[in-house]
């Protein structure tokens, strides 16, 4: 399988980090778009980079930071002297690969200019419309809100993220691979195009002919709703979030070479599909729990079909 292909080439330049790999992968042939949360020096960069260039596909960074403007995102009409007249530098959100770096470092209007652009593909400079590449897919790294000079995200920006996915320390034996890597030299370090744009066309059309049973489409439905009654919850998840687990469990389910959704492809993708869509009551809060917690006892409580 060609996705067998790209995570190797990736773990080429990459020690560990397989769920981060698979969560992007699964956003790219789900047209969705992903939020990776951890502490800097982690891989997240250079995972996203890798894959860019296994893929050959375009990729772009911004490095969001307080002083940031929408138009260096989206673009902006420039006003040629020479020419005395106006034209369109798009900005950087025009490519396949966006890496939206420490996404929470900016204040929340220039969060909100990417709000467009992941919604509807397309983005608004002056009056007039642009569509974006296909594919498309935001991946933006945040630090921990605990850190200084970090602002929260927008809930409704937060909601156009299909998967939230936390990145942890490696294990001792992977950071001794990664001094071992680093002592040959990072720049060394060489991977193949496995991969295109066509490739991945084609694999979102097998996606979409996935079958999936009626009755795990009311097991999504199911713990969705549950998010939205349970008391250590204030807002429970939107209806999006339904539509991004029904759609990331196809996803799971191809990569693991299936041609059908088992319940277990919707358990292992159901807390990076809904963490970032719940809001913890104040009492909850209070208490120290965490969202994981939360979407944990509601998993273990509803009936597997």
């Amino acid at each position: 399988m060609i996705f067998d292909d790209i995570k190797r080439e990736i773990s080429k330049v990459i020690v560990g980090q397989e769920e981060m790999i698979e969560a992007i992968l699964i956003a790219m042939l789900s047209e969705g778009h992903i939020l990776l949360e951890g502490l800097p020096g982690l891989a997240k960069t250079m995972s996203i980079k890798t894959l860019s260039r296994v893929l050959g596909l375009d990729f772009k960074r911004v490095q969001f930071t307080p002083d940031l403007l929408p138009s260096d995102i989206i673009g902006a009409m420039i006003y040629d002297m020479r020419k005395g007249e106006f034209y369109v530098k798009k900005g950087p959100v025009f490519t396949n690969l966006l890496l939206a770096d420490e996404i929470n470092r900016a204040p929340s209007k220039v969060q909100s200019a990417l709000l467009e652009a992941m919604g509807e593909r397309q983005v608004t400079i002056d009056k007039d419309s642009y569509k974006l590449s296909s594919p498309f897919v935001v991946m933006a790294t945040q630090n921990p809100i605990e850190q200084e000079g970090t602002y929260n995200l927008p809930e409704a920006q937060l909601d156009r993220f299909m998967m939230k996915v936390f990145i942890d320390y490696p294990s001792l034996d992977e950071e001794l691979e990664v001094l071992n890597r680093a002592e040959r030299g990072f720049e060394k370090l060489s991977v193949s195009k496995v991969a295109n744009r066509e490739d991945i066309e084609r694999a979102k059309k097998e996606i979409e002919g996935i079958y999936i049973e009626e009755a795990l489409k009311r097991y999504i439905l199911n713990i969705v709703f549950a998010t939205r009654e349970h008391k250590d919850l204030m807002y429970g998840s939107s209806p999006r979030g339904s539509i991004d687990l029904l759609k990331a469990s196809k996803a799971k389910a191809y990569l693991k070479g299936k041609d059908f959704v088992s319940p277990k492809d919707i358990l292992e993708i159901a807390k990076p599909v809904l963490r970032h869509r719940v809001i913890l009551s104040y009492e909850a809060r209070a208490k120290g729990v965490c969202a994981d917690e939360v979407l944990d006892k509601i998993l273990e409580s509803l009936p597997i079909p």
